[in-house]
């Protein structure tokens, strides 16, 4: 699984990525096998990736300390996006439940948020938490869409939106003008977020963009308008490094934008890349989800201290 792997490097579109890696840098397929792998999530503590593969209804665990790829949780309830919180805590996007969930040390799974507005949510796809404890998710439909992610079932919000859970636990829609709500992600100082909308999958000339957000005192979003579009496929998950720069999904491997918005660089994997993470002791590995393998490859940039 090591070693030089083919359709796989750097491509330099802007001088700005040359320096984000190092001359003799290479990508690593560190285990393969998956159907559909999503929402890779750094533990620090204990050096592992934990992330999902959602059609096989599993979550996967990547030990650092060997190298090895062990069974995290199965079944998963198909769960999708993953984050850590503040305490170290696991949090999960659910299809087949259709909700969002946070499991303690002690293993207890608890339910974040499941409904909005009394009734069910979509099918929650991923996830972040702010460092004043309220998580922010997206809430497309692909869950219910058909059952090789979830269960097939009928819509019961009015549309696909982006949510925000107190820490006292209400629930609120922070965004309802999306067709596709997915992956998201804040600037290191949390005054921006920035947030995909994939709705070009099921719909004709549809959204495939990433919008950026500013975050008021109160948690509200002012939109700010498109920061960009994805020239191969969709963007899916993406994260953000200590400078700003997005790091996000796309058909051909990893884009890179710097915060001005000008795509500077890709890294090319020989697969559709769903997620990316950063981990590692000093966050400069970052962790690469692509269809059936998990890849990665070391930076010279690093990733915001928010998972």
């Amino acid at each position: 699984m090591f070693g030089e792997i083919e359709g796989a490097g750097f491509e330099i579109l802007d001088p700005r990525f040359g320096a984000c890696f190092v001359g003799h840098a290479r990508v690593e397929r560190l285990w393969t096998g998956g159907r559909w792998l999503e929402g890779p999530a750094w533990f620090p503590a204990g050096r592992y990736l934990v992330f999902s593969d959602i059609p096989n209804n599993r979550m996967l665990r990547y030990d650092d300390t060997s190298g090895q790829v062990y069974e995290f949780r199965a079944p998963s309830n198909n769960s999708n996006g993953n984050t850590v919180d503040a305490q170290g805590r696991l949090v999960t996007c659910e299809h087949l439940t259709r909700r969002v969930t946070r499991t303690g040390f002690d293993g207890r799974i608890e339910v974040i948020a499941d409904r909005s507005g009394g009734k069910r949510l979509n099918s929650p796809n991923d996830v972040v938490v702010k460092s004043d404890g309220s998580i922010w998710f997206t809430d497309p439909s692909y869950g219910i869409l058909h059952d090789y992610e979830g269960d097939y079932a009928e819509q019961e919000q009015n549309g696909c939106h982006v949510y925000r859970v107190d820490p006292g636990g209400s629930i609120a829609a922070v965004a309802t003008d999306f067709e596709k709500p997915n992956g998201l992600a804040f600037s290191p100082d949390e005054r921006i977020l920035y947030i995909a909308d994939t709705g070009a999958s099921h719909l004709e000339g549809g959204p495939r963009h990433i919008r950026k957000f500013r975050v008021t005192e109160d948690n509200s979003l002012v939109d700010q308008g498109v920061f960009a579009v994805c020239t191969a496929g969709l963007f899916d998950g993406f994260r953000v490094d200590r400078l700003g720069r997005i790091w996000t999904s796309a058909a051909d491997g990893v884009h890179c934008y710097d915060p001005d918005g000008t795509l500077i660089g890709k890294i090319r994997i020989p697969e559709y890349v769903s997620n990316v993470a950063f981990g590692g002791e000093k966050r400069n590995r970052l962790f690469i989800c692509g269809t059936t393998s998990l890849y990665a490859v070391y930076l010279t940039a690093n990733g915001a201290s928010l998972p």
